[in-house]
Formats: C-alpha cells, structure tokens, sequence
C-alpha cells in the first residue's frame, strides 16, 4: 500500500502544480508543459441468468507536453452471482487506485500504462474469499485514440497485464487461451479490451 499512497502523492502534487493559478499562458510558452486536463471513463457491463456485473474506472489525467497524459485513477465493480441449480446467490464489490501514463501519436493510437491495487474478493489460489485481498494489477498496451471536434477522446484498446497475480479481480474476464497439439488449453493470457472517453477540461 506504501508505494500506491507514494506514486498517488506524486501524481497529485504534479497536477495541483500544473493548475496553479500563477501558472499562466506566459509561463506556459516558456517551459511548453502543461497543455491542461482530462477526466476519463471506461466502463463494464454484462448480465445473464447467472449474475451479472456494473464497473467503472474513473481517471483524472495532466496533459505534459503534446503526448503525454498521466495522473491517478479509480475503480470499482460490483458482480452479482445466481445460480438458479443450487439456489446460491450472492455479490461481491471490487475497489481501489492506482495511476496511468498514456502517450498519443498522431491522433490515431495510444500506449498506455495502468498500475491499480485492488481490493479483490479472490485468495491468492483464486478462490473466493470471503475477507477479500489486495491484488495488484499492471496493464500494459495500446490501441486506437482519436479526438472528436476537440471534445471528447475515444480510446478503444487492448491490455496485457505483466503482473497477472493469482487473486487479481480480472483472471474471469481473461478469455485468450493457449493451447498444445493436441488442442487441450494449456494457459489463459491475462489479456483484456478496454474502451474508454476522455473530456478535456481545460486547456
């Protein structure tokens, strides 16, 4: 937890410098940095007979120079489980922070990177526990990012996570497999699709 309240810390202290209001268009010709901010959303939604889930990841993003975008971020998730054979139900809610950094070339694709340290209702031999744990998550990837009339940025991506821990909350999204030659499944890639707007608020 100490290095996500650090890495928070950092973020936070270079956007509320950025957004300092001595911090004018003078200043802003002169170290050609700060080009405003971004608020971000991606969102999850799925249901069936079995259950279902609704999540949200929020970012809040500095713009630095023409290509980069970093700053902390969000997330929660709620999943809901029926199982209509046993007459089990129940639900379980996903939270926590972390931070990004995206770079944007061309306004036509993007490379991003997304650390977040999630509360998650898995052990780490991925059972569901009812206690929870921490899961790290590292999301690596890139994809398409175009700006529409200056007023909203559609990213649609794919991410790989490099950490893939045991109890992350994602492993049930993950449905890239491996397979040997025989065809039997052999892994799962810890690959997910992200798609997500971005609305300048300043500039």
């Amino acid at each position: 937890m100490k290095y996500l309240f650090g890495i928070l810390f950092v973020l936070l202290s270079v956007s509320l410098y950025a957004q300092d209001d001595d911090f004018n268009e003078e200043e802003e010709e002169v170290y050609g940095v700060y080009r405003g901010s971004e608020i971000g959303a991606d969102l999850a939604f799925s249901t069936s007979t079995f259950g279902g889930n609704f999540g949200i990841g929020l970012k809040y993003g500095v713009a630095l120079g023409d290509y980069f975008l970093v700053g902390p971020c969000f997330r929660y998730d709620r999943t809901w489980l029926k199982n209509n054979t046993t007459g089990f139900n129940g639900n379980f809610n996903v939270y926590g922070g972390g931070a990004f950094v995206h770079a944007r070339f061309l306004n036509a694709f993007f490379l991003g990177v997304e650390f977040e340290y999630l509360k998650s209702p898995y052990a780490v031999n991925g059972m569901l526990n009812n206690q929870g744990t921490w899961a790290p998550t590292l999301f690596a990837g890139g994809g398409f990012s175009m700006e529409f009339n200056e007023i909203v940025r559609l990213n649609v991506g794919i991410m790989y996570d490099v950490i893939n821990a045991e109890n992350s909350p994602f492993r049930n999204s993950y449905s890239i497999t491996t397979k040997d030659a025989n065809g039997n499944i052999t892994g799962i890639l810890p690959i997910i699709y992200r798609i997500a707007f971005f609305v300048p608020l300043g500039r």
